[in-house]
């Protein structure tokens, strides 16, 4: 599995590789105790693919500048901002859910792997006041009722990681966006109908 990271993001250290590495055995950990992802997609080996390699494409939008902010909008159990905040570690992550359950799991697999530019948060992302360069999420709601909890607290764009036919869905936000499939940058099966939307502000 290391080899995908190897593959499709040349330039990772060895820090950064080991960091990915130790994702899986973290995971299966937590997971025994905290159902956070399927526990059928780690004993079948699909957890890196699914789960880290997915969270990962957004990397592919935008330009991801040291200093920057980014929320991830009801992360789970981390995703996508653990994958991202080990591929890009100037970059500072909030990741925020509503159950507290989660965000202790996001809390210990960024102690575990040694995050320091990521922050997991409990709380309801629409009461959130603070600003934010970035927003990302990974099939948490409608695009619309997304873009309508963060939109005036994002500076530059809103990237959802989406999936299958989404013509009304994105026509209901009624803002400009850009579709990318995800097939166009990972050769596995699983992303024959993933999808990176973005919204851009400027």
């Amino acid at each position: 599995m290391m080899n995908a990271v190897s593959k499709y993001f040349p330039d990772v250290t060895t820090l950064q590789l080991e960091q990915f590495a130790a994702l899986e055995g973290v995971y299966a950990e937590w997971n025994a105790r905290i159902n956070v992802v399927s526990r059928r997609e780690i004993a079948s080996g699909e957890f890196f693919t699914r789960h880290v390699l997915h969270s990962l494409a957004p990397a592919r939008v935008g330009d991801w500048q040291p200093g920057m902010s980014v929320l991830d909008i009801g992360t789970g159990g981390g995703f996508p901002a653990i994958p991202l905040a080990i591929l890009f570690p100037q970059v500072r992550f909030t990741a925020v859910d509503s159950i507290g359950k989660k965000i202790h799991v996001v809390q210990e697999v960024a102690r575990a792997v040694g995050l320091d530019n990521l922050t997991a948060v409990q709380e309801r992302v629409e009461s959130l006041s603070v600003r934010w360069d970035r927003a990302v999420s990974r099939a948490v709601a409608p695009a619309a009722t997304l873009l309508g909890w963060v939109w005036p607290r994002i500076g530059r764009d809103i990237v959802l990681l989406k999936g299958g036919d989404l013509t009304d869905e994105l026509a209901a936000t009624g803002r400009p966006y850009t579709e990318f499939n995800v097939s166009q940058w990972f050769d596995d099966p699983f992303f024959a109908t993933k999808k990176v939307i973005l919204f851009a502000k400027r």
